[in-house]
């Protein structure tokens, strides 16, 4: 009985000692640094150089056509000697580098995935001078940047998928014949034949000041909305057609607390809906996407309102036009990269079911 106790209290121990030696299998390590960042490790006088113009303008790009801008990404920079760490697990890492003994005609661009924490992408670009680097960079960073860009939303759609929500996509599969990928805690606020509409768990970003000794808590509300109509024939899925049934949509499917205001949609010159073809990633569903403001109008007023991004489809099985639809309400002095991207992942996890 004794030999047994013992063997239990050494067994952790033995446990942590195999561990250490990198023996036993270990669990995913996570990814650092913020949705939206890169990471772009160079010496000091690289990124004093008019390379980090260039890096700027290719990887610093705008998802339109929102106010304020929401970038893509941010670039953070750090010299090899403080690449250290948990600074190594950073989620979108680039290494920019500089070897007199690089023999080709043109610069280097490399691409790794999970070199220091899952999912993580790593791109190295090395040139022998100045001259190649720079050139390197302005032919191969666009390239570049889809790779980041691709990598962002599939590491959250991913996220979804391993923790699904039973309740919700039930509930969508039966009324709407498609699947999502959804964040846990998702809660479903209305439920009409040929209308949702979901809430997503609230995010609280960093408290900022916001002026006049004030403080913004940054919250963050975001949610989901799906609806379905007839499909009758392809002039449906023109802009002005899908802008035209998103307002009769929302005028009677998402009101404000306030009698006879709704939720409409900002047609300003500024942040004027645009819209392009898009295929789903997971569920290879080709359809149309279209981004814009919105605003709660009624009675002659407007009040608040924030971004949204949608996928409109046809369903092949239920000839039905169905849209997929993500809203992101902050305050003006929060990112809104992040939300919209938890949006993005979601539009490009459709797939069609039956």
């Amino acid at each position: 009985m004794k030999a047994k106790f013992l063997l239990l209290l050494i067994l952790p121990f033995l446990q942590a000692c195999e561990w250490r030696k990198g023996t036993m299998p270990t669990a995913e390590v996570a990814v650092t640094g913020k949705v939206g960042e890169i990471l772009v490790v160079c010496e000091q006088e690289i990124w004093d150089s008019e390379v980090r113009a260039c890096l700027d303008s290719n990887l610093t790009q705008f998802i339109m056509p929102y106010f304020p801008d929401v970038a893509t990404f941010e670039l953070i920079h750090k010299t090899p000697k403080h690449f250290t760490q948990g600074v190594k697990r950073y989620r979108n890492t680039m290494f920019v580098n500089l070897d007199p003994t690089y023999k080709g005609d043109k610069g280097k661009v490399e691409k790794r995935k999970g070199v220091w924490a899952t999912d993580q992408l790593v791109i190295d670009i090395t040139a022998k001078n100045m001259e190649q680097l720079i050139e390197t960079c302005q032919r191969s960073l666009q390239s570049v940047h889809n790779e980041f860009d691709l990598i962002e939303w599939q590491r959250i759609q991913k996220y979804y998928e391993r923790t699904p929500n039973a309740f919700l996509d039930k509930k969508i599969a039966q009324n709407f014949g498609i699947q999502l990928a959804l964040p846990d805690e998702t809660k479903l606020v209305t439920s009409r034949k040929n209308f949702f509409r979901m809430e997503f768990p609230s995010a609280s970003r960093p408290i900022e000041f916001v002026g006049q000794g004030k403080l913004d808590a940054g919250l963050i509300i975001s949610g989901l909305m799906i609806y379905q109509y007839p499909f009758i024939d392809s002039s449906q899925m023109e802009l002005k057609n899908l802008l035209q049934a998103r307002d009769t949509m929302l005028k009677y499917n998402v009101p404000l607390d306030y009698e006879g205001m709704y939720m409409g949609t900002q047609y300003v010159k500024l942040v004027y809906p645009e819209g392009n073809n898009m295929t789903s990633f997971l569920g290879k569903v080709p359809g149309y996407e279209m981004r814009g403001m919105f605003k709660f109008v009624g009675k002659g007023k407007h009040g608040a309102g924030g971004a949204f991004w949608s996928f409109h489809f046809v369903h092949p099985k239920r000839n039905k036009l169905i849209c997929v639809s993500g809203y992101v309400d902050a305050p003006s002095t929060t990112s809104w990269t992040q939300p919209l991207r938890e949006v993005q992942a979601i539009l490009q996890s459709v797939r069609i079911l039956e």
